[in-house]
C-alpha cells in the first residue's frame, strides 16, 4: 500500500512539475528517463505516466478491498494521502503554485465554518 501511494505521488508530481523543474535546472527526471528509455515523445511519456497512475489507483483500491493484517486506520490514512495528492497534482502543481485553487480549498476547510 505504501509503495503504491508513493508511486502515485511521484508520478502525479512528475507530470505537472516537469517543465518548471527543467527551467530551474534540476537533474534528469523520471519523465526524461521514460523518454530516453523508450525513445518516445514527451506527450507519449506523459500518457505512459497517466496509464501507470490509473494502474496504481487500481492497485490501491484492490489492496483496500482485500483482507489484510494492516489495520484499517492505517489504510485510511494512506488512501487519504492519495486523494490529497490527486487534488494537489491533478491538473497543475498546486503545491508549488498554491495561489488560487489551493488557497480557496484551505480557506474552505480551515477558515470558513461548516454550517450544521
Amino acid at each position: 500500500m505504501v509503495n503504491a501511494v508513493a508511486t502515485l505521488c511521484r508520478l502525479m508530481d512528475e507530470i505537472v512539475s516537469n517543465e518548471f523543474e527543467h527551467k530551474r535546472g534540476h537533474v534528469c527526471s523520471l519523465l526524461d528517463c521514460i523518454i530516453k528509455q523508450n525513445d518516445m515523445s514527451r506527450e507519449d511519456a506523459i500518457q505512459e505516466c497517466r496509464e501507470r497512475i490509473a494502474n496504481t489507483w487500481k492497485d490501491i483500491n484492490e489492496e483496500c478491498l482485500m483482507p489484510t493484517e494492516v489495520p484499517m486506520p492505517f489504510m485510511t490514512r494512506a488512501i487519504n494521502l492519495s486523494r490529497f495528492m490527486d487534488v494537489v497534482y491533478k491538473y497543475k502543481d498546486n503545491y508549488t503554485h498554491s495561489e488560487g485553487l489551493m488557497t480557496s480549498y484551505i480557506k474552505d476547510v480551515l477558515v470558513d465554518p461548516v454550517p450544521i
